[in-house]
């Protein structure tokens, strides 16, 4: 026989009225009898009854519910509450952080002596330990030990460290053949023992403070090198969670001639796009050859600042970072500006939220960005008519012109990023379902001074390295070849992508592989006025990652594109890998 509840009384509470509790408790007048439930809503549950006491101190507490009447097929409960004293926490212990500094640590928890106990503030601190990304995250769990004789709770925290530096030696195929890449990122690393200011420290690399020091060299030999060089810390000062980074970076691509373009709807599409036939250019007889007297030079540096913030609540960041990039052109034909100088200085603030239980393999939580990036509007400035500027392109004033036009860059760029991330069950190993919504615009101070730097480069793996286009943002769309989603060569002014991507985890803690399958759908458009989020290229395809100590992510996908898109000739996406 089916059986219901009819009443619900609560006895033994002074901290909390019944209605509260009958609230949480969610178990109303008529409702089926489900005791499996009813244990969830009083214990186990994230909103549990008993976690109302948890979360303010009361360790000690504890329901019993007791079935104290039948009537038929109904049912009256009583529930007894003992609720105890409130405990405060007496220690928090922390072991197996063998290569990082306990005050690293500490400062992370929300668990400090003295403090009211609060399983709250338990499972954050949790979380924050997770995601420093130098323990194994599947082995963060709080040790937990009430004292009964004193009324303390003591904490323990047995953490697993991890190595999670980086060494990166990798090989690569692009346009213009193999390419080279070595980089060294120490994630640990600590600017105070670089300089010997840390009379703690032991042994030969400067690590222990959490800092993170990259160096990456990527090269081709003759036709492409980069360098890169960044430091940032998430505790400046070391005092609160105030974020500084530094960073420069020096690149160099030399033009590179080719019989790629031996079509004639590629000569056409080039000769639409830059005019090159009125050069005098013969595409059918390319060879490969290199020329050092035509290349694109890029030095920048930029420097940034974050804060913590308390509102709406503590997972939200707040961002502000400098910039300056500077283009040195010489006999560059991949755009309007084939010699001269041009330079780049911007402000970028970025509002962030990331609340995800894990770095690697999150199972809940989301990650929101949303950020402008702007310069300051030069041709409200200057004075200058860039509407009636000279239009042949052989002569002196045409080149003049066009150097001046662009020697300083000017635009606004709009930027919102959303990940959210559902776990299917409450099992350790389960389906997680990510969904992904991306929308970028970049915008102009003037409709005849757009800027041909930080556009959009759609389609791909999405992943950057070398390529004709230069101070672009690379965006990828799997099922697609990198870059074909892009409008008129590299002039993508505005973009979105949709994601729906089913995970799940094969192998979880220091080394992590996870499969996935995937739904995407995106475009990107050379005019911010077009854009529409329902013209769409969609694709479909399935994958793995795998994440290795000393490695880092690996991963391979295979997708399928439905759309056609334009690139001088309808094509389709197909097979991608």
């Amino acid at each position: 026989q089916k059986y219901y509840v009819r009443n619900v009384q609560w006895v033994g509470n002074t901290v909390y009225n019944s209605d509260l509790l009958s609230h949480y408790l969610s178990l109303h007048k008529g409702s089926v009898y489900n005791q499996k439930l009813m244990d969830k809503r009083l214990s186990t549950d994230d909103d549990a009854v008993s976690n109302l006491y948890y979360n303010n101190g009361y360790v000690f507490s504890h329901i019993d519910p007791v079935e104290v009447n039948v009537v038929g097929d109904s049912i009256d409960l009583e529930m007894r509450i003992y609720e105890g004293p409130q405990a405060h926490l007496s220690h928090v212990r922390i072991a197996g952080n063998t290569r990082l500094y306990e005050n690293v640590v500490r400062r992370e928890l929300r668990t400090k002596p003295g403090d009211l106990f609060s399983r709250e503030a338990l499972m954050r601190s949790a979380r924050e330990l997770a995601s420093m990304g130098h323990f194994d995250q599947e082995k963060v769990v709080p040790d937990v030990r009430p004292n009964t004789d004193d009324g303390t709770v003591d904490v323990n925290w047995n953490l697993e460290q991890k190595s999670n530096d980086q060494v990166e030696f990798s090989l690569g195929w692009g346009q213009t053949g193999i390419i080279g890449r070595v980089g060294l990122t120490l994630n640990n690393f600590s600017m105070a023992n670089l300089f010997g200011k840390n009379k703690a420290h032991r042994g030969i690399l400067p690590v222990g403070d959490g800092e993170k020091l990259s160096l990456g060299v990527q090269t081709n030999a003759s036709y492409y090198q980069s360098y890169n060089l960044s430091y940032s810390t998430n505790w400046f000062g070391n005092k609160r969670p105030i974020q500084f980074s530094v960073g420069t970076y020096f690149s160099k691509s030399t033009d590179v001639s080719s019989n790629y373009y031996n079509t004639a709807w590629q000569n056409s599409y080039m000769n639409y796009l830059y005019g090159y036939n009125s050069y005098g250019y013969n595409y059918q007889n390319y060879q490969n050859y290199y020329d050092p007297d035509k290349y694109v030079k890029m030095l920048g540096v930029n420097v940034g600042w974050g804060k913590r913030l308390r509102w709406p609540d503590d997972y939200f960041t707040l961002s502000v970072q400098l910039s300056y990039t500077r283009y040195m052109l010489k006999n560059w034909r991949y755009f309007l500006l084939t010699n001269g100088n041009s330079n780049n200085l911007n402000l970028s603030i970025a509002i962030n939220r990331t609340s995800t239980d894990n770095q690697l393999f999150p199972r809940q939580g989301s990650e929101f960005t949303a950020s402008v990036t702007i310069t300051p509007p030069w041709s409200l400035w200057d004075g200058k008519d860039y509407k009636n500027l000279a239009t042949d392109i052989h002569s002196a004033s045409y080149v003049k012109e066009q150097q001046e036009k662009y020697r300083w860059i000017e635009y606004h760029k709009w930027k919102f990023k959303a990940r959210t991330f559902t776990a299917l069950t409450s099992a350790q190993k389960t389906f997680v379902l990510m969904t992904r919504v991306e929308l970028g615009l970049l915008g102009s101070f003037n409709k005849y001074k757009k800027s041909p730097f930080e556009t959009y480069y759609m389609g791909g793996d999405g992943m950057s390295g070398y390529s004709y286009g230069y101070a672009t943002e690379t965006i990828g769309l799997r099922g697609y070849d990198n870059g074909n989603l892009t409008p008129y060569g590299y002039e993508g002014y505005a973009y979105d992508r949709f994601t729906l991507e089913l995970r799940y985890p094969f192998m979880l803690g220091n080394t992590t592989i996870y499969g996935l399958t995937f739904v995407e759908g995106g475009n990107a458009w050379n005019d911010t006025k077009k854009f529409n989020p329902f013209d769409m290229k969609r694709s479909a395809g399935i994958g793995v990652r795998i994440f290795l100590p000393m490695v880092g992510l690996m991963g391979i996908d295979w997708a399928y594109g439905f759309d056609k898109y334009f690139l001088g000739q309808q094509q389709g996406g197909g097979q991608e890998f």
